[in-house]
């Protein structure tokens, strides 16, 4: 199972923000969502996952408010600004570009 610090830096800002540009979701959601997109592969601790979501609508890339959830209690919604869509774009691309190249050298056949 990956870990936080597994992760490439950065990578789970850009995980959480994809979540959110799906839809507005809870935490407890977008970890959840996470979990079972990625095949349980991807496990955010409540530790990472809440800080990551602070930095986040600090940075002004997402937004919260509270509401009632699917069962009736009371969660914190966050959903994606313009600003982070357009910041999401940005890595999103990025992201492409390193994974390419580390492909790329990770295919390179023994001499």
């Amino acid at each position: 199972m990956s870990k936080p610090s597994d992760l490439v830096q950065g990578t789970l800002d850009v995980l959480i923000l994809k979540m959110l540009a799906l839809e507005p979701m809870h935490a407890w959601a977008i970890g959840a969502r996470l979990k079972q997109v990625s095949r349980e592969v991807l496990q955010v601790s409540d530790g990472s996952l809440y800080p990551a979501l602070h930095k986040l609508e600090q940075e002004g890339w997402i937004t919260s408010e509270w509401k009632a959830s699917d069962n009736n209690r009371r969660a914190k919604y966050y959903q994606l600004t313009r600003p982070g869509r357009r910041y999401l774009e940005r890595e999103v691309a990025n992201w492409d570009r390193l994974a390419g190249a580390i492909t790329t050298v990770l295919k390179l056949k023994d001499v």
